[in-house]
């Protein structure tokens, strides 16, 4: 063949393949699993929009895995939810709480003028106190007197027992339905955030000092990370204290045969479990139904009623306190990991009539500034000089316990 017909030849073929490729869309490269953008909530709660954290759902279905949380920056920067994957029980709410249309109208119609429904669902942050702070009421019954670093102070009265001629106190802080500011979050392919400010001042004039609070929250496939930041903003020292009140579900609904790891070796006592304020005397729990100390911890049971305050705090070789939740006929497990070296006390709440417990890792024991209970002991507030900041930190993270009863499906 001349050259002029291999030139042809080489030509033809070209063109057919050409037109053969010319009606072929290009395949779209892969690219890695990316969780749903972050939404913004149609429903406000505290005049600002509620922000929901997502995770994407999972690759592996033999481990658990977060999916998700809501956050309401206009009542406290609470945490109302948090969603999971648990293999065999499918995608479930760790927390027990309404629905968001729910807690809207919880919060806003139903609530009270100290804001209490903030901490009776879900998990909400607390600070400058958590827990009971007695003092003398005064004559209008809406706050209480007490000595606070030798200074006299007034907090609202907020709560009692429910038997009658119950002594009003003080409880659970001063931010409850605080409406933060500055609210940013975002979901990424590795991480889902949202943070909060707070520009507390002296909170209406009931605390020392003045106080800025951060939060920030930072949701992962393996682990939820809670931090809130208190810092001096004031010319005088400032007392603190932080926490939070999660009630977590047992998914199985069986409380008896669900067990608790408290790495507690003493129990602050009470006066009756209608008041609960502390009498002053903290004992050891070895060999009392209070002791959840072994691996594995121990069976809540049928009947044990707590409203207890845990210390003597037991931690691990990075210095870390670990709580654990475990449902074994759920094949379930949540562990609450304290970071934070100021966290020296838990607070358990577990009615046996309800099918979920209360952790409250926080600094202090219960009502910390009074010296005839306490003496001289450190009750764990922290005084920050002007300046100065303290952080709260604690992280959740989901796991299957060992001989669990319940067969996957």
């Amino acid at each position: 063949m001349t050259e002029r017909g291999l030139a042809v030849l080489f030509f033809l073929v070209g063109t057919v393949v050409l037109q053969a490729f010319a009606g072929r869309t290009p395949k779209a490269a892969s690219s890695p699993a990316r969780p749903n953008p972050a939404p913004q909530s149609s429903v406000s709660v505290g005049g600002e929009a509620a922000v929901v954290l997502n995770r994407p759902q999972p690759v592996n279905h033999s481990e658990p895995q977060f999916l998700g949380a809501t956050v309401l920056p206009g009542n406290g920067m609470n945490l109302l939810q948090i969603r999971a994957y648990v293999p065999g029980l499918g995608d479930i709410d760790l927390l027990d709480a309404p629905d968001l249309a729910g807690a809207k109208d919880l919060l806003e119609k139903q609530n009270d003028a100290f804001g209490n429904k903030s901490f009776s669902m879900g998990g909400a942050i607390l600070l400058p106190y958590p827990n009971r702070i007695r003092g003398k009421l005064s004559p209008n019954g809406k706050t209480i007197e007490t000595g606070i670093g030798g200074k006299m102070m007034e907090l609202p009265a907020n709560w009692k027992g429910k038997k009658p001629g119950a002594e009003v106190n003080a409880m659970h802080g001063l931010i409850m339905s605080a409406h933060f500011q500055n609210v940013k979050h975002h979901n990424g392919p590795a991480e889902s955030t949202v943070s909060g400010f707070l520009s507390g001042g002296n909170f209406d004039g009931h605390w020392p000092s003045k106080t800025d609070v951060s939060v920030r929250m930072v949701l992962k496939n393996q682990a939820l990370d809670v931090i809130v930041t208190a810092k001096n903003v004031g010319k005088e020292k400032l007392p603190i204290a932080i926490s939070f009140h999660p009630y977590f579900r047992f998914p199985s609904g069986d409380r008896a045969q669900a067990r608790l790891h408290l790495p507690a070796g003493e129990r602050a006592l009470v006066n009756n479990y209608d008041d609960v304020f502390p009498t002053g005397k903290i004992v050891s729990v070895k060999g009392t139904p209070y002791d959840f100390t072994a691996p594995g911890g121990a069976p809540l049971g049928p009947t044990l009623y707590m409203d207890d305050c845990f210390t003597d705090l037991h931690r691990n070789r990075a210095g870390n306190a670990v709580i654990e939740i475990i449902d074994p006929a759920a094949k379930y497990g949540l562990r609450m990991t304290a970071l934070s070296p100021q966290i020296r006390a838990i607070q358990v709440y577990a009615p046996p009539d309800k099918k979920y417990v209360v952790i409250e890792p926080q600094f202090n024991l219960a009502d910390p500034f009074n010296k005839k209970l306490w003496g001289d002991r450190d009750t764990g507030m922290d005084w920050l000089e002007p300046g100065q900041s303290v952080s709260w930190h604690v992280r959740l993270e989901l796991f299957i316990p060992k001989n669990s009863s319940r067969v996957a499906k």
